[in-house]
């Protein structure tokens, strides 16, 4: 059966936002660097983590999953997380990549954030029936 949790939702939701995003920072840095897609690499892999937890067999491991490769994006992100202030202060190198990198990075915390409170009322839940 094919069925569809509030969380699969969100997954599938995140998973378009970030491909989405790094189409958009590819084309506003001009096609110069193929790390601006880096957000999409993220938001495919999330985006079929989503399609598995359609089916109920594979929702828990698939969920699990996209949490994993969230939690590695937010990381990887972090180091251009840092350099925000550059880009308020006009001395940023690359003021693109980093309002990308931040907009995942807040994207992916917050996913997170949902994937572990979603977690932990599932296993309150169980162990109240």
């Amino acid at each position: 059966m094919n069925t569809s949790t509030p969380m699969t939702t969100i997954t599938l939701a995140v998973g378009a936002v970030l491909t989405v995003l790094g189409i958009a920072g590819y084309a506003l840095t001009g096609a110069a660097s193929l790390t601006a897609l880096i957000p999409s690499l993220v938001g495919v892999l999330i985006l079929v983590c989503g399609l598995l937890a359609r089916q109920e067999k594979l929702r828990r491991h698939a969920i699990h999953g996209a949490l994993a490769v969230a939690l590695l994006g937010a990381l990887g992100s972090l180091m251009n997380v840092v350099k925000i202030g550059q880009v308020f202060a006009g001395t940023a190198e690359r003021p693109t990549a980093i309002v990308v990198s931040t907009i995942m990075f807040l994207v992916l915390v917050a996913y997170v954030a949902l994937g572990v409170r979603s977690f932990v009322a599932a296993r309150r839940g169980a162990v109240a029936s």
